[in-house]
Parts: structure tokens; C-alpha cells; sequence
């Protein structure tokens, strides 16, 4: 659960940094989500899923 809270953090500062840093190139990346399609927004969302699944169970087995 610990880890939980701390990758929930991690997640929340770096997408902070990224608004904080980049204000208009991310409102500019958040418009352009509309051009895509659910399947298109899905099936990119099972990816990055699927690649945080592997680091997590790569790092959790390393040690």
C-alpha cells in the first residue's frame, strides 16, 4: 500500500511539473485529444498500462 501512495504521488508532481512548466503546450496536447477516437484513446491507454504493469513487476522481482 505504501508503494501505492508513493507512485500516486509521483504521478500527481509530475503531472504538475508538466502544467507548471509547459502551460500551453499542454493545453495545446489537450485539444488535440479530441482529433482521436475512443478506440484510438483506448487502445492507447491499454499500452501505457500494459508497459507500467511490466515495470512494476520487473522492479518488484529484482529484489
Amino acid at each position: 500500500m505504501r508503494e501505492l501512495v508513493i507512485a500516486f504521488g509521483l504521478f500527481l508532481f509530475i503531472e504538475g511539473i508538466l502544467y507548471a512548466l509547459f502551460p500551453s503546450k499542454m493545453k495545446s496536447m489537450l485539444k488535440k485529444l479530441d482529433l482521436l477516437t475512443n478506440s484510438q484513446l483506448r487502445m492507447g491507454g491499454l499500452i501505457f498500462a500494459i508497459f507500467g504493469f511490466v515495470i512494476i513487476y520487473y522492479m518488484k522481482n529484482q529484489i
